[in-house]
Parts: structure tokens; sequence; C-alpha cells
């Protein structure tokens, strides 16, 4: 299995690394793939040490899985010559999500969609399939009508230069500025950029992505995303809307039973969720789950989840294992 990591100097590119290593995902060579400045540096995976290539000689070597973080306009022009080439592409970029002939997978949702004939698979945004996760199997049971959510993101989920930016405010050291505003101490209330119905493009990903993902248009997200300073971990404050009625302890217990889903929900002992908890964990973590008195069939919850590992790299490894497992590739 002949795996390129596109990217792989990236901060999702080496959780990539670090996660395809863990799962001790059936790599028999590796090909780390970044832009010409990466030229020459080496990659160590598995004790072993490989040189960084450029995309055109990756796209020559003919990889069976390319694993890719480097960016929408990169996955735009270069996906498609690893895909001629026989390659099966799957995506972290928002490039192809919305796009009506790729699918776009959390594999604990749809992975069964998937065939030998998808060439580029998306990877969803990663603030969506924390969201979808806990969303999925309430909606299966209760009909969702419409969900209105609050995030509160990690600096991280910007990159490289965010995560300077904080970490120089906090030492008191003037540097490039990666947000129009400094981020410590504050809450910016602007993930992406301004569309024009003055939604950000990550609100829009968030009202669009869940109904591709479950393949169903019958509920609506309306969605506020917020900069938070931390360093790593995105959460949620959701409220969810139902056609049904529902009983506390059963939503508890149809999330404790979903595979990925943790419950951390007893405020006796001030169990919650948090990101420095989720912190370089796989699982998406519910808890202040509560009804809303406000209106009938309506639930509040809390979801935090590590945006770099099930957010993007880990999600994006599971769907690399199922094709695997499934001898999609």
């Amino acid at each position: 299995m002949k795996v390129a990591v596109v990217g792989a100097t990236g901060m999702v590119g080496e959780v990539m690394l670090k996660v395809l290593e863990e799962r001790n995902f059936p790599v028999t060579e590796l090909i780390p793939v970044a832009s010409e400045r990466s030229l020459g540096k080496k990659i160590t995976f598995k004790g072993k040490d490989y040189n960084v290539v450029v995309l055109e000689t990756a796209v020559s070597m003919k990889p069976d899985i390319a694993l890719f973080s480097a960016g929408g306009g990169t996955s735009l022009e270069w996906a498609p010559k690893f895909a001629e080439v026989g390659t099966t592409v799957v995506d972290n970029s928002s490039a192809w999500r919305m796009d009506p002939t790729k699918k776009l997978v959390v594999p604990e949702i749809n992975a069964a969609e998937l065939t030998k004939d998808d060439k580029i698979i998306a990877n969803p945004n990663c603030s969506t399939i924390q969201l979808v996760m806990a969303l999925n199997p309430l909606h299966k049971k209760y009909k969702m009508k419409r969900v209105v959510i609050s995030t509160y993101q990690s600096v991280s989920g910007t990159g490289v230069k965010a995560v300077r930016q904080l970490e120089n405010e906090i030492a008191g050291v003037e540097g490039e500025m990666a947000y129009p505003y400094p981020i410590g101490r504050n809450a910016l209330p602007h993930c992406d950029v301004f569309e024009d119905n003055g939604y950000t493009k990550e609100e829009m990903k968030l009202a669009r992505e869940p109904q591709k993902i479950m393949n169903d248009k019958s509920f609506s997200v309306s969605a506020t995303a917020v900069r938070i300073p931390t360093a790593g971990g995105h959460s949620e404050s959701v409220n969810v809307e139902f056609e049904n009625d529902f009983d506390l302890a059963e939503v508890r217990k149809l999330l404790h039973e979903t595979p990925g889903v943790v419950v951390q929900d007893n405020t006796d002992t001030n169990t919650y969720p948090m990101p420095i908890f989720a912190h370089d964990k796989d699982e998406v973590f519910v808890g202040r789950i509560r009804r809303d008195e406000t209106q009938p069939n309506t639930l509040n919850m809390w979801i935090v989840a590590d945006n770099l590992r099930k957010g993007a790299a880990t999600n994006t490894v599971q769907i690399a294992e199922y094709l695997v497992e499934n001898n999609l590739v």
C-alpha cells in the first residue's frame, strides 16, 4: 500500500502521519509531499526516514491512496491528476465538499456509500464532523427540524500562523498577525471570510455539509462561528428542535451507544466536555444534555472534539481504512 500524504509538513499533515502510525495503517511505502520550500526535508515514519517530494514527483509514483491537507487551490488542481493515474484521493480541504459528483464522508455515518469509482472523496469541515457525529443518531430517532449552533473554535483551526500569534500574545512578543485583531483575551466572531449574506464560509459549511452527509434536506442549520484563544479543540453549543418528543435518559443512551461518541454529562461532579480533555483524542465528547424549556421537543447540548484529529486527520485516515478493508482501492 503506497500512501502519499500531501501537505506532510503542515499542522494537519503531521497529525495524519501520527495517526497513520498509531493506527498501524498498512503503509508499505510512504510518499511525503509538500511545496518546493520543503523539498529535500526528511520525514520520519515508523523509525524510517523518507524524503519530502513535490506534487509532480508524487503523481509519477502512482500511490494507491493520497491523503490531502494542502489547501483548496492545491486540491482543485492536483487531486484530479492523482485520480487520473488511479490514485484514490481523500481530501481534507473544502474544495470538493459540495461538489455533487463527490461523496462527503464521515465513516461512522455514510462510508457505505463509497465505491471503487470514487477517486476523489471529500473530508468534511472539522466543526461539521463533530456536530453530525452527535446529531445523526438523534435525527434517526426523533427527526430534526432545526439546529442552531454557536462554535468556540481553536486557533489551530486557522493554522500554525494563528497558533504563533496566540503564543506571541501570551509571551508579550510582537509578531505576524493571522487575525485582524488580537486573539488572546478575546473572542472573534469571524471564522473564514464573510459571504454576501453576512455569514462566514465556516458558518455556511455548517449549514450545508450536514444535509449532504446525512443525505437529508428536511432539517436546517443556522450557525455562528467564533474563534477563541485555545490552542486545540473545538466546542459547540447546539440547540436542536425535533419533530418528535424525546426522553433525556434515552438521548444519553443513544449517544452512549454511538461508536466514536463519549457522553460526559454529570453536573453533580462537574463532568462535561472541555477542549483540554479532548486533546489528542479521537472521540467526540457530548455533555450538558438538557431540555430547552422555552419550546417543545427541543434539546440543548455541548459538543467538543480535537479539531486536528477527528475533525481532520483521524477522519481522513478512517476513510482510507474503510477503503482498504472493503477492497475499494
